[in-house]
């Protein structure tokens, strides 16, 4: 478990943040000013709060009722910044082991079983002068690793690199908010890397927290539209065909349906972590022929809620998984539409948030 309950000011920012959820991947999501790294480092504990108390792992980090407050070095906490901040002078090598020399313990994590989860094998003779952006933050990452952390902390990995070196580092960081036995606090702006990597979700604006709770609940809920974004359902399926002709793959989701998608490089039996925008998804009350969309899915409307704008949120529901459609007031209207009718979602473009293999390997 992963439980936060504390009030405190850094500089300009007043932070009152309550949250617990499960142990995994979490992600604290909000734009740039709402205090997601002044919370992460009063979890780091390089910023002490006022009051409250600050749990991970069953050890009680601070706790103001009782005077805890244990020092940085002794709370077992690795930090990725933005920046990957590696030694010049030394090896890729050397980088990698110097947090256990500092450490001076016996950790959990070999060498080698870093250096294979990222990839590192070709670049440890190496300096880092001499490597990509990409490359040094992979580094940052196995050198914070390698301190035996209970937690990992991530303050925005990313935000540095461009594009191409973000699709680069990326399914790294999937392996290891899948693969390592560990709880990861990742800080982000960027929907689609919380939809990827993280397992639960923490919002916060203003320095304040306003939702909590596993990625599809929270991306289900009203508060992530605040932050301008569209709703997203989260379907969890398993690839049952390869079509090589067209370079799609279908899979499984539940109810005797399956989603197309333009993937070739997966295989049957993997298991995938979809989601789809509320603005992606038509509905219709006849299954519709002729159309370019390639995804028709049969569902259950399971509820209509009305919003302030000419637009409504349907809820409908296949198997286990729940998906959302915003769609106008006009529409509801013309098509009749009411709770536990059956309906056809058409679903125009779906991303894939999560790939395990079909045998991952363990770490």
């Amino acid at each position: 478990m992963f439980d936060v309950n504390v009030k405190g000011r850094a500089g300009t920012v007043d932070i009152a943040a309550e949250f617990s959820v499960s142990s995994g991947a979490t992600c604290l999501f909000g734009r740039s000013g709402s205090g997601k790294t002044t919370l992460a480092n009063m979890v780091s504990g390089f910023v002490q709060p006022d009051s409250g108390w600050i749990e991970v792992e069953g050890v009680r980090l601070f706790d103001s009722s009782k005077a805890i407050d244990a020092p940085t070095r002794q709370r077992r906490i690795g930090y990725v910044f933005q920046e990957p901040r590696l030694f010049p002078h030394l090896s890729v090598r050397s980088n990698l082991t110097y947090s256990r020399w500092a450490g001076r313990r016996t950790v959990s994590r070999s060498l080698d079983e870093v250096v294979s989860l990222l990839g590192l094998e070709k670049l440890l003779d190496r300096k880092p002068t001499h490597l990509s952006g990409g490359e040094k933050q992979r580094i940052a990452i196995g050198r914070a690793l390698l301190s035996d952390p209970r937690l990992l902390i991530m303050d925005e990995p990313l935000a540095s690199l461009d594009y191409q070196r973000k699709d680069e580092i990326l399914p790294y960081l999937d392996r290891i908010c899948r693969e390592a036995d560990l709880s990861v606090l990742y800080i982000s702006h960027s929907l689609e890397e919380v939809t990827r990597l993280a397992k639960n979700l923490v919002l916060m604006e203003d320095g304040k927290t306003t939702a909590f709770g596993t990625v599809a609940e929270v991306l289900a809920g009203a508060g992530i539209e605040k932050d301008g974004f569209h709703r997203r359902s989260l379907i969890e399926g398993k690839v049952s065909h390869v079509d090589p002709e067209f370079g799609l793959v279908h899979v499984g989701i539940g109810a005797g349906e399956v989603l197309q998608i333009a993937a070739p490089d997966l295989n049957a039996g993997d298991h995938l972590r979809l989601s789809v925008s509320d603005r992606d998804i038509s509905i219709a009350v006849k299954r519709p022929e002729g159309v370019s969309i390639r995804n028709v899915v049969q569902a259950k409307l399971r509820s209509i809620e009305m919003t302030a704008s000419p637009h409504v949120d349907v809820l409908c529901q296949i198997g286990d998984h729940e998906l959302r459609a915003r769609i106008t007031r006009a529409s509801l209207h013309d098509l009749g539409l009411k709770p536990e009718m059956e309906v056809f979602l058409m679903v125009k473009s779906v991303s894939i948030d999560e790939h395990s293999p079909s045998t991952p390997k363990g770490f």
